[in-house]
């Protein structure tokens, strides 16, 4: 898709810089009248010189309020523009900024914040109650601002901005910034237990940012689409901070169901994001008769790309779970060149990616430039290079547990590399399956099997440790349940109703069996159970990043766990 070659690609100067704020500065300086950043159905757009001038001021205005070098500050806000200029702001004082899922309980949040020891939060209206609450527990909690109307307790963006001062030495504030200072928190959000704040540095983001231009094949200067939460790893690294190095002009999607009418309208050069997003899409253009990319002509790929908003793109990617190889398969066929890929908050974001052209589909790539990677005697991956994260926040035990003394950080994921360094993901190394007659199985290779059989589900969590087979509960996809039940005739199409429709769990049940028939016999599911209803992101089932709470799940669901047992 791309034309030309990333070792032909003219090297943003903001690469050799050291600290973000520097390559801020410098890619404001070489794309000055670009647009940075917009906001679809508004006309609403900021080029980069109008972008550092509102940093500059904003700066000054985080002074005033005492934040300096070193003290944190939180965002919890939808994807806008808005918090691209207040945290590129705070990082030229110094500060370490993070963000907070926006479905996060009060309790969530007063963990998060007290954690940070955030001193100001950015956020909005519909939210401020629950950040007013978390105010009274939190005592360096000291300011909020609010994007939209401010009510008592809170000053609004204008208020905030009128508070800087013109004597405030914004160049040598961001000046004293050093590579090692850490640039923002990554609250992992763990399947059990509090989530724990991943310390990123400059020389962490900036070295991530120079080792991706080395393999993927994209042009600085593009545009993309940001619609994954801001606190998920992805978006605040690839997005907010990638554009400040790259020149993208970002479009921001305030809510992430309206992703593929932004990426119609915007044409983006580089777009990807979790697996779930390219299984819909794949359900989407099946449900319009596309089955068989492959029968298709040259011409008809081409007006599907076309039609998806796609066909100006350079690089798809794809990370943060297994991807079916089905999924890749079928864009590939349309001329798609989906590139799996493999990291974590702890690795800023990507540590193996596959090349473009020479995409090895069941893997997740091979390391960037400058990662190591082994396989601990257990399968555990470890990993190893100049993008590994400082440590977690206030938590010196796990750190030491993660990260051992020579560097080398310890995933938790269990891996396999093959003859040319291709890596695999096999599984969480907590997670495994290891069933009554002592079977390793991947849990996660029996969802996606079942996942990619089937269009009308959302979510599989295959239960077996322990136990003489396995079986799954699962959950039904909303947008498939409405192309079914138009369809079939019928009335309710709501998860929950359609979960009681003998077609659905007829549907369902075949979609399990052609599953198993890519499973070994032990892996297959040999029962199962439709969930009536949904699971939400950052609900009892799922974390804000889709991952499923397996312990949780276990304990709510334990009676439907055990009658498919009994049964």
């Amino acid at each position: 898709m791309g034309s030309a070659t990333a070792a032909t690609q003219a090297r943003p100067k903001a690469l050799e810089t050291a600290t973000l704020c520097e390559a801020f500065q410098t890619t404001a300086a070489e794309y000055a009248e670009r647009p940075a950043l917009r906001l679809k159905d508004t006309d609403f757009e900021c080029s980069w010189a109008e972008f550092a001038a509102t940093v500059r001021r904003r700066a000054a205005a985080f002074a005033a309020l005492g934040v300096g070098r070193g003290d944190t500050v939180g965002f919890m806000l939808v994807n806008r523009p808005a918090l691209h200029l207040c945290d590129a702001a705070a990082m030229h004082v110094g500060a370490t900024c993070f963000s907070i899922y926006n479905t996060s309980s009060v309790e969530q949040i007063e963990y998060v914040v007290g954690d940070a020891a955030s001193r100001v939060v950015v956020t909005e209206p519909q939210l401020l109650d629950k950040l007013l609450e978390v105010r009274e527990r939190v005592d360096t909690l000291e300011q909020i601002i609010v994007v939209g109307e401010a009510r008592e307790g809170a000053i609004s963006l204008e208020e905030f901005e009128a508070l800087g001062s013109g004597s405030f030495d914004f160049d040598a504030a961001w000046r004293s910034v050093e590579s090692d200072d850490v640039l923002c928190l990554i609250y992992t959000s763990g399947t059990t237990g509090p989530p724990k704040g991943v310390q990123l540095t400059h020389a962490n983001v900036m070295s991530d940012a120079r080792a991706l231009l080395e393999v993927i094949d994209f042009t600085p200067g593009g545009r993309s689409v940001s619609f994954l939460p801001t606190a998920h790893a992805a978006d605040r690294i690839l997005q907010l901070y990638g554009s400040m190095v790259y020149g993208h002009a970002v479009h921001c999607c305030p809510d992430p169901r309206q992703v593929v009418a932004y990426t119609i309208e915007v044409k983006p050069t580089v777009w990807g994001g979790v697996p779930r997003i390219w299984e819909k899409l794949k359900a989407a253009l099946e449900a319009q008769g596309i089955a068989d990319p492959e029968a298709l002509s040259e011409e008809q790929k081409a007006a599907i790309r076309s039609n998806l908003g796609l066909e100006e793109c350079e690089w798809f990617g794809v990370g943060a779970a297994p991807t079916p190889p089905e999924v890749i398969h079928y864009f590939a066929a349309l001329g798609i060149e989906i590139c799996e890929l493999w990291g974590m908050s702890e690795t800023t974001v990507v540590a193996t990616v596959n090349p473009p052209g020479r995409v090895r589909v069941g893997t997740v790539g091979l390391p960037l430039p400058g990662v190591e990677l082994k396989l601990a005697e257990d399968g555990e991956l470890l990993v190893r290079g100049p993008m590994v994260m400082k440590g977690y926040r206030n938590m010196p035990e796990k750190t030491a547990e993660t990260l051992s003394e020579d560097g080398w950080l310890a995933t938790g994921d269990v891996g396999e590399i093959d003859e040319e360094g291709y890596l695999k993901i096999v599984d969480r190394k907590k997670e495994l399956i290891i069933n009554a007659t002592g079977k390793n199985m991947s849990p996660a290779n029996i969802e996606a099997k079942v996942k990619a059989a089937c269009p009308l589900v959302a979510q599989v969590v295959a239960i077996g440790d322990r136990r003489p087979y396995n079986v799954a509960l699962i959950t039904l996809d909303p947008d498939a349940c409405g192309a079914f039940a138009a369809e079939h005739g019928l009335e309710d199409a709501s998860p929950a109703a359609m979960a009681r429709q003998e077609a659905v769990r007829e549907a369902v049940a075949a979609g399990v069996e052609e599953g198993n028939a890519a499973l070994s016999r032990a892996e297959q599911v040999k029962k199962f159970r439709l969930i009536e209803g949904e699971w939400e992101p950052g609900g009892e089932e799922l974390t804000p990043t889709l991952k499923l709470k397996r312990k949780p799940i276990g304990e709510k669901y334990a009676a439907e766990i055990e009658a498919l047992y009994a049964a």
